[in-house]
Formats: structure tokens, sequence, C-alpha cells
């Protein structure tokens, strides 16, 4: 049996005498069910790690605790909304949590899913929506058509940077100096930072 990481015993003696209790049966139920369970420490907080990655982890603060699943969604179910923090919301007792079966039925099913490889998706991306090009700005492209054609070719990425790069002058010289500087790159076809662009 994997020994038990003294670092979680100093977590938990230092905790407040509410939370002590409920940290050491989470502890004690997550060894029970996954007996060849790993102990760490991340971001400050006791983890539990098995199968490659990261299964559980428990939390104690000055008034609650908090006890949740790395996978937490698909351990809990497409209703399992977290609750504050956890999978099981704000804890001050045992009472809070579930029962001992179904708690260890949900570590178990926890277990499962790394066993298998599952892993979470990504949160997807939002794209930041474009920036309005600012009036001088566009004047000065539509004095030459070559820097006018490469910022509509441009991706909304690129031409972001050449906007909010106008838009951060402080003083109207810096803003023309600039505009001038962006028509002439942008008339060669060049991206804002391209001098950081690796050929």
């Amino acid at each position: 049996m994997p020994a038990r990481d003294p670092r979680i015993d100093a977590y938990i003696d230092r905790a407040q005498p509410f939370a002590q209790p409920i940290l050491t049966h989470v502890r004690g139920l997550v060894h029970e069910t996954c007996p060849d369970v790993e102990e760490t420490i991340k971001w400050g907080m006791p983890t539990f790690v098995h199968a490659g990655g990261l299964l559980c982890g428990m939390a104690a603060f000055k008034q609650h605790a908090s006890f949740g699943f790395w996978k937490h969604g698909l351990v809990m179910g497409e209703d399992g909304e977290r609750n504050g923090m956890g999978s099981f919301g704000r804890l001050v007792s045992i009472e809070d949590l579930p029962p001992k079966r179904t708690l260890m039925a949900l570590i178990r099913k926890a277990v499962r899913l790394n066993e298998h490889g599952v892993r979470t998706a990504a949160a997807p991306r939002r794209a930041r929506p474009p920036l309005a090009v600012p009036a001088d700005l566009q004047q000065a492209l539509r004095a030459v058509p070559a820097a006018a054609r490469t910022f509509e070719a441009f991706s909304p990425s690129h031409r972001r940077e050449y906007v909010e790069w106008v838009l951060e002058a402080k003083r109207a010289e810096t803003r023309q100096r600039r505009i001038a500087q962006a028509v002439a790159w942008m008339t060669e076809g060049k991206p804002r930072n391209w001098k950081y662009v690796k050929g």
C-alpha cells in the first residue's frame, strides 16, 4: 500500500477543527476505494492521483471544506452542477457529504475513468469580437491601396494587433507615427509583430 504523504497529515493538522474530521473521512474513503492511489499536494491542496492522472482533491478553508473530482462532470453526470467549491459544495460537517456507499461508488467511477484514459474536454476558446478600425487608420489605409489589401487579407487577430497598437498610443503624435509605420509595414505585407515571426 502506498505511503501517505506527510504533507497531507500536516495540512489536516493545520485545518480548522470542524474541517479535520471531514478531510480525514474523505481521505480514508479514497484510500479504501482505491488502495493504490497516490497522494500529493497541488495548488497548495491535498490531491489524489491514480493511473497517471488527477483523481480528486480536498481543501479546508476558514468556514468550510471541499472535496471534488477532477473530472467532475463525467463523475457526477450532466446534472452534477458545481455548487460552490468542489463537487459537493461547502462542507461544514461529514453529514454534508453523501452516504459512504454513494461516495465510494462515485470514487470508483472516477477511478475507472482514469484507468480507461478518459480525458475531460477542453473548454472552447471564445473568439474575441473584432475591434472597430479607427477612422484615422481607415483613412490612411484608403490612401495606400496595397496596405488596405494587406489589412483586409489579414486574419482577425493580425488586424486586432494593428488596431490595438494604434489605440494604445497616449499622445496624438505617437498615434500618427504608429499609423504611418503600420501603413508602411502593411504595404510590404508585414503583420504588426513581423520582427518576431520565425522565418
